[in-house]
């Protein structure tokens, strides 16, 4: 199954990465793992990342969430429309579990996101750093 949001996979970066971040996380971004594409744009809440690509075979069915819901246009990622020094604060939800972190985004000077997520305080989380999404992305979430 899809892996987008999950914590635990999270390679560890220090705190101290993040400086000289700079940029805005609005785009589409193409996961660490490769295997989904989150596009993160202004909403109501503020910022919201929702999935929308998703690596996966002709014949294997659309991934659910915890709930069952289809993970095709998910919002997985909720957050401020402020940022506090080019960092983005928020909650992501691991889809497949529903569970729900702290998270930071922010986008480095060679236009790279960084996502960590944390419980408590960033020091205790892992960051996954994204690529801008390139590619072209189907009406059934598959992408190329």
């Amino acid at each position: 199954m899809l892996a987008v949001a999950s914590v635990a996979p999270f390679a560890s970066v220090p705190a101290s990465a993040q400086d000289g971040q700079t940029g805005n996380p609005v785009g589409t971004w193409l996961t660490e793992s490769g295997h989904g594409v989150i596009r993160f744009a202004p909403c109501e809440a503020g910022l919201c990342g929702s999935i929308v690509g998703i690596d996966r075979a002709q014949d294997e069915p659309m991934p659910t969430d915890v709930q069952g819901r289809s993970q095709c246009g998910l919002t997985i990622f909720t957050g401020s429309a402020e940022q506090q020094d080019g960092v983005t604060e928020g909650h992501i939800t691991d889809p497949r579990n529903g569970k729900t972190y702290q998270a930071q985004v922010w986008v480095d000077p060679t236009g790279r996101l960084h996502l960590r997520g944390y419980v408590g305080v960033p020091l205790l989380g892992a960051t996954q750093i994204w690529r801008p999404f390139q590619g072209h992305i189907a009406e059934d979430c598959r992408f190329t």
